[in-house]
């Protein structure tokens, strides 16, 4: 096995709704037997089943059975076709949590997605409601929360390998000299093997893990809610699941908002160039931070602190320290330890923390922001979203960039990203040994006929570039883009009145923001 290579980060990183280091460890939604009485729940109105097609009908008909959980939450399973293109060869199921408006008089149900792929939204619900969609509409919506096919504790779930073997996968050091012919050989060897391993262990349904099948999932639900139109906000990787949804069923959409968005259109290449550039400008923010503040293991100028974390990255590649549980801290630990931190400029303390350790030989630090950036806690995976996230993204986005691409890509990278560049590979295709293939084509999305759909950007996101903002709200034919000048990662409920008035007055009121609006 290897270490946690850039390969590994190279195609939508975890993208978490920032979650900071500080945040609560989520965990699965507990179902709690009870016995049925005035006070348990069921949708005000019944499944919305119009203009579905005989074979779907079973699954837009169902009747949810919601069950007590999470101490005043609803928690049930909803299922779905495992195969939308042949719905009678089997059914999914999806584990759905519902937060009740806590006035008591709901004006709707609002899905949320936290992103990933592979996040769970039972998990977000269920510890960060408020976090997740702020006070003013926790107040007046049913808030969803799913784990779509695949994820969480929706069924059949993406598993590939056990704690032990993840370990080794994630954190082995490499036994060949980076980015030469061998290392790639041997980048791919374990690739393969971790896709192997997931094809025996996820129960057949790797071939039906992608963001179309997910945001037909999403119609399903938003049907037997009793609802008529989609009312949704979905962070990071969740906004392309939105944009798929309103590119499949325009005239569905309701409100959405879409924070932290992707660009439909670009290719994986593009995704690991935009990010890795985006990365090392976050990074450049923090270290004009660190160079603030007392404790920061660099000095002189923004780019002499550059410069000398790239000379420890470089030292720890050839030395790497020693933690206390055995594992050795290399560079790509060490480089996951730093875009952990970046997600959220509240968490810059942290790396402030975790690089003075490991300039004094102590990696305990670095690797708890590695630890928290796979949701590894004492040695324990506290779920599947690095599984499910190879997964989805295996299948979304097709293989096959040319030998001259590549080059051009590490190029323009060691040019515009020279710290990251040496540890942010685009040599190895992570998915060219996917043992599923996939067809799909990455294209634009226009959702003729929705309604406005809001699209957030901030100006220095790290995961999700802002020019992606900007192209999906252009591509939208109803796309409406607010811009958030600031550090981190997604734009709504961090702490920014301007863009938190304008997303509460769209869902609460109706009134669409300014085509436009920037938020300082």
């Amino acid at each position: 096995m290897t270490a946690t290579r850039a390969t590994h980060l190279r195609r939508l990183l975890a993208v978490v709704v920032g979650l900071t280091v500080a945040s609560v460890t989520l965990s699965g939604c507990l179902f709690t037997p009870i016995q049925f009485g005035k006070n348990s729940a069921s949708p005000s109105h019944g499944p919305d089943t119009s203009g579905v097609s005989a074979d779907l009908k079973p699954f837009y008909a169902q009747t949810v059975v919601w069950r007590a959980c999470n101490g005043g939450d609803e928690c049930s399973r909803i299922s779905v076709p495992l195969d939308w293109n042949a719905p009678s060869r089997g059914k999914a199921q999806l584990a759905v949590i519902r937060h009740r408006a806590t006035d008591g008089s709901a004006q709707g149900a609002l899905l949320v997605n936290p992103g990933g792929p592979g996040a769970s939204g039972v998990q977000l619900i269920r510890d960060s409601v408020e976090y997740a969609v702020g006070s003013d509409l926790e107040k007046h919506y049913d808030v969803i929360g799913f784990d779509p096919r695949g994820v969480g504790g929706s069924t059949p779930a993406v598993r590939c390998y056990d704690a032990t073997d993840m370990d080794s996968f994630l954190f082995d050091l490499p036994t060949q000299k980076r980015n030469t012919p061998a290392w790639v050989a041997e980048e791919l060897s374990n690739f393969k093997q971790f896709g192997q391993a997931c094809d025996r262990n996820s129960a057949g349904i790797l071939s039906h893990i992608d963001t179309v099948s997910a945001a037909r999932d999403m119609d399903v639900i938003r049907a037997v809610l009793g609802q008529k139109k989609l009312d949704y906000l979905g962070y990071s990787y969740g906004t392309f699941l939105g944009a798929t949804y309103a590119g499949l069923y325009p005239n569905r959409v309701g409100h959405m908002v879409l924070d932290g968005a992707l660009d439909p259109s670009v290719s994986a290449l593009d995704v690991s160039v935009a990010q890795g550039i985006g990365f090392e400008s976050a990074l450049k923010a923090y270290m004009a931070y660190c160079l603030r503040q007392k404790g920061c293991p660099f000095t002189g100028t923004v780019a002499d602190g550059m410069s000398d974390l790239g000379a420890m990255l470089a030292q720890v590649d050839a030395d790497p320290l020693p933690n206390s549980d055995g594992r050795q801290l290399g560079a790509d630990s060490l480089m996951t330890a730093i875009v952990s931190a970046l997600y959220a400029q509240s968490s810059w303390k942290y790396l402030t923390q975790a690089l003075d350790g490991v300039a004094n030989g102590d990696p305990s630090i670095a690797f708890q922001l590695a630890d928290f950036y796979y949701n590894r806690v004492d040695g324990r995976y506290e779920d599947n979203s690095f599984e499910a996230f190879n997964a989805y993204n295996c299948m979304d986005y097709p293989s096959g960039e040319t030998a001259g691409q590549i080059a051009a890509a590490q190029q323009q990278l060691k040019q515009k990203a020279p710290t990251i560049a040496p540890y942010w590979s685009v040599q190895v295709d992570t998915c060219a040994e996917w043992p599923v293939k996939t067809a799909v084509t990455r294209q634009q999305i226009h959702a003729s006929g929705a309604g406005p759909i809001v699209v957030i950007g901030t100006s220095n996101d790290p995961a999700t570039p802002y020019a992606w903002a900007k192209s999906l709200a252009s591509q939208l034919d109803s796309g409406v883009l607010i811009t958030r000048i600031g550090q981190g990662h997604t734009g709504f409920n961090k702490g920014n009145s301007c863009v938190d008035d304008a997303v509460n007055g769209y869902f609460l009121n109706g009134t669409t923001p300014q085509n436009g609006l920037v938020c300082r």
